[in-house]
């Protein structure tokens, strides 16, 4: 067949194309990055590209102060990309609060209008651009005034996180001599108990334990008690155990119902195993910060279970955080005696820092 002149071309174009999309891959000058925290239950991903200072003045030079015509684009004026290369993006798993207003759950284009003083985070609904070139403002879905502030020198571009919390963290950007911060905060009760729903509803919801669990964290938070009570009486249907004997007998005790909680609690302890007794006793030390009643679930444990090494491990363990050393080393004795090999640095070590 002959070919056109038209078809000609057509056929360089098209295996221009396919050459180009074999090409060999080369190193980047920024390096991709991604940094990822869990916070709680939800999980925040900042995906990146880390430009170098290389001796060159970074703010108000190599980035503009203001809004920037980047002679290229759609843009006729756009902000910094926060990076380098495509899109810098952040993702949020659930929604969030940003130094208190609220940002669904989502990926954002993320930029920076970067002021000689006060500097402007923008997240845009377009997180696959490439940099700022086709940045459109009608996009944004927050924008943050915050104010840098002065850092070590860093030569990389970095972004990370910081004063970390079950709820919270703090969100930094750190390049050259400044650090720019924002607080990204999750309704972390509502986002647990909205897992829990949906996971109970699914293969789980055949584990009696996994309603314990539920409702034994309702009651550790004093939250969601009715649906606490619906949860722990399922569990109860399917298996009654010492365990979830006891939440039910604290969840009687928040709702007032304190003959009844007295009642329950004395059957639980009755039948509770050693491991129900020691995961509940530290339920209360841990969670619910109670250490007075963990020492007490401790102590029925150890006389209930007096040759146990993991029994008299953990009321010692309860005494050291109450601050009585003196028994907290008697039963760390105890534990290391008739503890197993693997266990007995641990227990010595523990006995020396409160020595």
């Amino acid at each position: 067949m002959k070919l056109t002149k038209f078809s000609f071309t057509l056929f360089f174009l098209s295996l221009a194309v396919s050459i180009s999309a074999q090409n060999l891959p080369q190193i980047q000058v920024s390096p991709h990055a991604k940094v990822i925290q869990e916070i709680g239950l939800t999980e925040v991903t900042i995906d990146y590209h880390r430009p170098a200072v290389k001796g060159r003045e970074i703010w108000g030079k190599l980035v503009p102060y203001g809004m920037t015509n980047l002679g290229f684009g759609t843009a006729k004026e756009s902000p910094w990309r926060a990076g380098a290369n495509e899109n810098t993006t952040i993702t949020f798993t659930d929604n969030v609060m940003i130094n208190g207003q609220a940002l669904p759950a989502n990926c954002y284009g993320l930029h920076i209008l970067v002021g000689e003083k006060d500097w402007t985070i923008i997240f845009n609904k377009t997180n696959t651009a490439w940099g700022s070139f086709f940045y459109d403002a009608k996009d944004d879905v927050l924008r943050l005034m915050v104010t840098p502030e002065q850092s070590d020198f860093t030569e990389w571009l970095t972004y990370g996180f910081e004063n970390l919390k079950t709820n919270s963290a703090d969100v930094f950007l750190k390049w050259e001599n400044l650090k720019v911060k924002f607080t990204a905060s999750f309704d972390m009760d509502n986002i647990v108990l909205d897992r829990y729903r949906k996971t109970l509803a699914g293969a789980a919801g055949f584990n009696p334990v996994n309603f314990q669990r539920a409702a034994a964290y309702c009651v550790g938070k004093n939250i969601n008690l009715d649906e606490a009570s619906t949860w722990i009486d399922h569990a109860i249907l399917l298996q009654e155990s010492g365990l979830n004997l006891l939440t039910k007998s604290q969840l009687f005790a928040k709702q007032g119902k304190n003959v009844e909680a007295a009642a329950l609690e004395k059957k639980a302890l009755d039948i509770s195993t050693e491991v129900e007794l020691n995961a509940y006793g530290y339920s209360l030390m841990q969670q619910q910060n109670d250490i007075n009643k963990a020492l007490e679930i401790f102590q029925i444990m150890v006389k209930k279970f007096p040759d146990s090494w993991n029994a008299n491990d953990s009321l010692a363990e309860a005494y050291a955080t109450k601050g009585d050393k003196e028994n907290a080393i008697k039963y760390y004795n105890f534990a290391l005696e008739k503890s197993p090999e693997s266990q007995k640095k641990r227990i010595q070590n523990a006995i020396s820092n409160l020595k």
